[in-house]
């Protein structure tokens, strides 16, 4: 489906939602056979429940407030917020009905169909915020931690947005305990008004700070680090065939590199074969150049927080400065490149790489640049 047809069909419309038409996407139809917990969705299945959201939502003043691109991200979010549902839901043993870990597979899930889909990156990313975070205004308040999860939060979604998405997710619903949610959530609406984070990403003394509050607990967002930053480097992310080694050559063409994909080559190891005796070769490289205080360019895909968080801990340890590069393509864009490279990765195993997919955020590093090209 192309982008164009694709936003058509995801605009909101002011007769109505589509329903029928809405039925083209399998993941849409897949929510109607998804069974929900009775105490909190007296309603029924997750297709009932989404329905009812969207109808709610589009009938609430503060959405019908929203510019064009705001509606629209909330709009798409409320659609796929429990997308992945129909993956996650178990039924305990005690007759319960759960989908545990729905907002972040749904996340993950959305990111994906929406790049095959053609969406432009900076919906789609909006979008993914929205979902992964949509249950946080339900309990944000009752958390010792609640200034630290909200700065998380403002990162990666806007905090009014994420409010609506959360109001009509529990408004289009039945259940006993709405009343409560309801007020819970006008809470997190004045939490992030205090905390400077309803409309925006926290605000942080200084990028070393905002870093440093990230990676380490007992710190104050508005009290600035030392910064002792003596060295830097430079994380390349994103999937095989996007452009990264391009994008470094142009950037970084005259610093080390630390590239995983050279060190397969060196050590004949297959990228879809256990990648461990690498990463093992390319940490001890890197620490190498951390201990000279040399600057360098990590070279991997690095797509999810997993995978980075530990190369990114081991920089900060030895007193680097962080720059995570992002670099997307479309996926038809990113499938021919990668087929024309000298070394292309299995498609099957790209495929794979996109359900784990997460792009870098700004608590992730000191600078983070996101070079995303969207489908013509």
């Amino acid at each position: 489906m192309a982008s164009s047809s694709l936003l058509s069909l995801l605009a909101v419309d002011p007769r109505g939602v589509p329903w029928a038409d809405l039925q083209v996407f399998p993941w849409v139809r897949a929510l109607e056979a998804c069974p929900q917990d009775a105490i909190h969705h007296a309603e029924g299945n997750v297709w009932i429940h989404t329905r009812m959201v969207l109808e709610t939502l589009v009938a609430m003043p503060a959405f019908q407030a929203l510019g064009a691109d705001d509606q629209r991200a909330v709009y798409v979010a409320c659609l796929m917020h429990d997308i992945a549902k129909p993956f996650t839901t178990r039924t305990e043993d005690d007759g319960r009905v759960t989908a545990k870990g729905h907002s972040r597979a749904g996340e993950l899930l959305a990111r994906r169909l929406l790049w095959e889909l053609g969406a432009p990156f900076a919906l789609r990313e909006r979008v993914c915020g929205l979902i992964r975070y949509h249950q946080i205004p339900f309990y944000l308040i009752e958390r010792d931690d609640a200034q630290r999860v909200a700065a998380e939060v403002s990162v990666a979604a806007r905090c009014d947005l994420l409010a609506l998405v959360a109001e009509a997710d529990i408004r289009g619903r039945i259940c006993a305990d709405m009343p409560r949610i309801v007020d819970q959530i006008e809470l997190f609406r004045e939490f992030c008004r205090d905390e400077g984070c309803f409309s925006e990403p926290r605000k942080f003394a200084s990028d070393h700070t905002r870093v440093v509050y990230f990676r380490s607990e007992g710190r104050q967002p508005d009290v600035e680090v030392w910064d002792d930053t003596r060295s830097e480097m430079v994380m390349m992310s994103g999937l095989p065939g996007a452009g990264k080694d391009t994008t470094m050559k142009e950037r970084f063409g005259d610093w080390p590199v630390v590239s995983l994909d050279a060190l397969r080559e060196s050590m004949d190891v297959e990228p879809d074969e256990n990648q461990g005796q690498v990463v093992q070769a390319a940490r001890e490289k890197a620490k190498e150049l951390l201990r000279r205080g040399e600057r360098f360019v990590w070279n991997a895909t690095n797509l999810n927080r997993q995978r980075r968080a530990p190369i990114l801990s081991l920089a900060g340890d030895y007193g680097a400065r962080i720059r995570i590069v992002y670099v997307e393509s479309p996926a038809a864009t990113l499938f021919a490149q990668n087929k024309a490279r000298e070394a292309s990765v299995p498609e099957k195993v790209i495929r794979r790489m996109t359900e784990r997919w997460e792009v870098p955020l700004a608590s992730e590093g000191h600078v983070v640049e996101r070079l995303a090209r969207d489908a013509e």
